[in-house]
């Protein structure tokens, strides 16, 4: 789907915005969107194999234990990793070439997941199934180790949207990175189900250290045009402080923040609890094939954006794309049914891509290219925190808990009228429940001083500007 390759006006030279670090001669244009396809391509085969291992590994780790605590431990685990790291692998991107980047980031996943791999062959499989011994922590962590530092790249790949896409056509190029992601999401739940059902979990860690050795050679030879960044002299390695200093510069920016935060704490509920429930109603071969189907929302939405974009008021469209979903987390689990469940998963996936289009258009708008890398970063930290905190309460508390309560007479005679009856009625009190909460929030957000300055911020924010001096490659 096209993007609109018309160069934006230039701005203002005493704006405080973004230098898009570009060589000598070079502008936004056709030949930087032909670079940003390329490292597009390059980021599909990478998200594809990265999902793969971790949708297998998830899968495995439930049939092996049967346990929504480990599943709860291994999905926080990796939200929370991410979080922490996220300002750091910020720093990172803004202190380095976007190229070398992501050449590092896909050196160290490619060792972390041969040496689980290495793992497997030494253990054995029954060994590594036991969830209470430290070899299945190791080895879930060993492969938590390559899928966290794959993040780097989204980071990378957000200021490359800055970097080579013009200033009109960027909330477009946000929608193929969400398309990109459907489809690497859409692949690899189908074949992570599979690839454990009929292969087992050692054949699938193989074809895993393969893929991610082709993604690591398709990436050598693609070239990104931009210059060698200037850090600050003397900057700190994890540069919360400017980071911190960027965000409060934008009126409302640190309100959308928080919001995200809030909003991801209601969703680590669903990240904790959403593999449980559907392989509880599927087998792990039909829950990967209904992953793959419903997959296609990703591709729907992301479709969507890079065709229509998202209007003249991001911030506008992320709330009410967040209201859709506090609705559809109220009611796609009312009754256990597999039709519902398949359905409502189909139209979250078909619209998440739009709330996360809408908050980079924004940040990519508002906050200047050299922290960038620092502000996606530290807005991933904050962001993501909240998730694996839920995740990880919600976890237990699901366990012994709610879904204790909701098997004995008493739950099923309260909650029957709302939720009907079935296998699963514990967890779909917990997605209710979730949903309301996420409904109020979204509610008051829309009502806020914040979101109005923040959308009056982004449509005064002048165009990034190009920075034509300094070193090439």
């Amino acid at each position: 789907m096209p993007i609109d390759e018309t160069d934006p006006v230039p701005a203002d030279p005493s704006a405080p915005h973004v230098e898009a670090h570009l060589p000598p001669g070079v502008t936004r244009g056709e030949g930087t969107l032909r670079a940003f396809r390329k490292v597009l391509a390059n980021t599909l085969v990478a998200n594809v194999t990265s999902s793969y291992l971790w949708f297998a590994l998830t899968f495995w780790a439930y049939l092996e234990t049967r346990s929504v605590m480990a599943t709860a431990i291994i999905g926080g685990g990796y939200m929370l990793f991410t979080a922490v790291l996220g300002t750091f692998f910020g720093t990172l991107v803004d202190r380095h070439r976007k190229k070398q980047v992501m050449v590092a980031s896909s050196t160290v996943t490619l060792l972390a997941y041969a040496a689980s791999g290495g793992l497997w062959l030494l253990l054995g499989e029954e060994r590594l199934a036991d969830w209470g011994s430290a070899w299945f922590w190791l080895f879930t962590g060993v492969i938590l180790v390559g899928g966290v530092v794959e993040s780097l790249r989204n980071i990378a790949l957000s200021t490359t949207v800055t970097l080579l896409v013009p200033e009109d056509g960027r909330d477009k190029a946000n929608g193929l990175v969400g398309t990109v992601q459907g489809v690497s999401f859409m692949i690899t739940s189908v074949f992570s189900g599979l690839s454990v059902g009929l292969l087992g979990m050692g054949w699938t860690l193989a074809i895993a250290i393969v893929l991610t050795g082709v993604a690591l050679l398709h990436l050598v030879p693609v070239t990104i045009p931009e210059l060698d960044p200037d850090p600050e002299e003397g900057g700190p390695r994890i540069d919360v402080r400017g980071a911190i200093s960027a965000i409060t510069a934008v009126p409302g920016l640190v309100a959308l923040i928080l919001f995200t935060t809030f909003n991801n704490l209601v969703n680590g509920v669903y990240i904790a609890l959403m593999d449980p429930y559907g392989l509880t109603l599927f087998s792990v071969e039909a829950w990967g094939i209904v992953l793959g189907v419903t997959g296609l929302g990703f591709v729907v939405g992301g479709g969507l954006v890079a065709k229509l974009g998202l209007g003249s008021d991001p911030v506008r469209t992320l709330l009410l794309v967040d209201l859709g979903i506090a609705v559809l987390g109220m009611t796609f689990t009312l009754r256990e049914w597999a039709w519902l469940y398949v359905l409502g998963i189909f139209v979250f996936m078909a619209i998440i891509p739009m709330a996360e289009s809408a908050e980079q258009t924004i940040l990519q708008r508002v906050v200047p290219y050299r922290t960038q890398g620092r502000v996606f970063g530290f807005a991933q930290s904050v962001e993501l925190a909240a998730s694996p905190l839920s995740a990880f309460l919600i976890g237990p508390v699901a366990e012994f808990a709610l879904i204790p309560y909701m098997e004995s007479a008493e739950g099923r005679d309260t909650w029957r009228w709302l939720l009907g009856g079935g296998d699963a009625r514990g967890i779909a009190l917990v997605f209710l429940a979730a949903g309301a909460i996420m409904f109020v929030t979204v509610l008051l957000a829309l009502a806020s001083a914040p979101y109005r300055r923040l959308s009056s911020a982004y449509a005064a924010a002048p165009p990034q500007q190009l920075e034509t001096s300094g070193a090439t490659d």
